[in-house]
């Protein structure tokens, strides 16, 4: 494997208006940067690209023109262009409202931006020849915004406090990592990180100043850390974060400088470990894969003077699954709000060693909810734009492109069991260094 990135600023001029939760605050201050953090990748056979942006989402049209022209640089197929936001609600809005009509809130700063996408793709000549390492951890910073009664009632939250306490539904807590390491004089030196976590970038944005200062929030406070104590580059990749939320959600920056150094420490001790540990957390063979997969869903009967034109099929809207693997682990690209319940059904369905959520990857398209939420109500599910299948569907499609993917990389062989297939493991499987 060889690799080479960049870490570009991406800050909007202050007076830019904040891609918060009523698109009407201008900013007035900058906290810290914004940044588009790209890692390219080369097996010897085909490159890979992945962008994590430190803003609230790109659009559908947006991302396949992108996809499209970053492939032709860099002469790979655009399903091996994986870019992602973390939905960061303390940036510019860089997507088409959700409504019927093609105003764009800052398509200045889009055009732009795409130049400075390309100009970084086309400045990628230096690539280090590193190994590639996995990692996961259990990181206790999160938390299920909704608090769900014994007869199936939700209440939502960040509108109702006093019931936080209460609100015991299901959070993803791991932190998923990949180490690409160097040999320096023999030794196994650290190189680059990748990050994914699920929990909206809302630590920082408090009432008042907290919603009208540009910032990164807590990834960005991540990225400095782990760069700032190990010297190496750093991306952070938002996991499946439609009802995850900081556990101090609100409280303003020290709250999200708390959380970043946190999983900071998170990611330092996989590298630890995956260093120390090598045969266990060792990618032994990192060759790269993609695969774009559709699915189609009816759009529900309130929603279907509101959704965007751009998204408007025949037969409902048109969303894409995307999937970018390296060696056993695997990016699923996902095109909107998915909530973390439909997040870990597609990580407990994955043939992959690993599964990991890469947030509004392909789209711009509202809350993914399972079908119950839209019984037992909250912000998740009334805002869902498309039926009550919507999220089954999105699973679905997610499996059936890892499944594929993984059987296009690794053909079976004469009479060899479908993949995965653990019938040669111990039932006591605690493996060693």
């Amino acid at each position: 494997m060889r690799i080479a990135w960049f870490n570009t600023v991406i800050t909007p001029e202050i007076g830019t208006y904040i891609a918060g939760y009523d698109f009407q605050s201008p900013s007035v201050t900058k906290l810290d940067d914004l940044y588009m953090s790209g890692l390219c990748l080369d097996d010897g056979n085909r490159k890979a690209l992945l962008i994590s942006f430190d803003l609230l989402a790109l659009d559908q049209w947006y991302v396949n023109r992108v996809r499209k022209e970053c492939a032709e640089i860099l002469g790979t197929d655009e399903a091996m262009i994986l870019l992602t936001c973390t939905h960061n609600h303390s940036g510019p809005e860089a997507a088409t409202p959700l409504k019927p009509n093609d105003v764009m809130l800052n398509k200045p700063y889009v055009d732009w931006l795409e130049q400075k996408i390309l100009e970084e793709v086309r400045n990628l000549h230096e690539f280090t020849e590193c190994e590639v390492a996995f990692y996961s951890s259990r990181c206790d910073e999160n938390r299920n915004r909704r608090y769900v009664t014994a007869d199936n009632c939700a209440s939502f939250t960040p509108h109702r406090r006093e019931v936080v306490p209460l609100a015991l539904e299901y959070a993803d807590k791991e932190f998923g990592e990949l180490c690409f390491f160097k040999i320096v004089n023999g030794r196994r030196m650290p190189l680059y990180v990748v990050g994914n976590y699920a929990a909206h970038p809302l630590a920082g944005h408090s009432p008042g100043l907290g919603c009208q200062r540009l910032s990164a929030d807590y990834p960005g406070y991540f990225r400095d850390y782990v760069t700032k104590e190990t010297g190496v580059g750093c991306m952070f990749i938002s996991g499946a974060a439609g009802d995850m939320i900081p556990k101090e959600d609100e409280m303003g920056s020290e709250a999200a400088k708390n959380m970043g150094i946190r999983l900071g420490m998170a990611a330092i001790g996989g590298i630890c470990d995956s260093a120390r540990n090598w045969n266990r957390f060792h990618i032994e063979d990192p060759v790269l894969g993609g695969s774009i997969k559709t699915f189609t869903v009816p759009i529900r009967r309130k929603y279907l003077d509101k959704v965007h034109e751009n998204y408007k099929g025949e037969n409902g809207v048109t969303l894409e699954i995307q999937c970018l693997s390296i060696g056993d682990i695997c990016f699923v690209g996902v095109p909107g709000e998915v909530c973390a319940e439909l997040g870990q059904e597609i990580k407990w369905h994955s043939p992959f060693r690993k599964a990991f959520i890469a947030y509004y990857s392909t789209a711009d398209f509202s809350y993914i909810a399972p079908a119950n939420f839209l019984v037992s109500g909250g912000y998740e599910g009334s805002t869902q734009q498309f039926g009550s299948m919507g999220g089954f569907e999105l699973v679905k499609t997610a499996v059936e492109c890892m499944f594929s993917l993984r059987e296009s990389l690794h053909p079976l062989q004469p009479g060899e069991e479908p993949y995965p297939d653990n019938l040669d493991q111990p039932l006591v499987n605690i493996p060693k260094n």
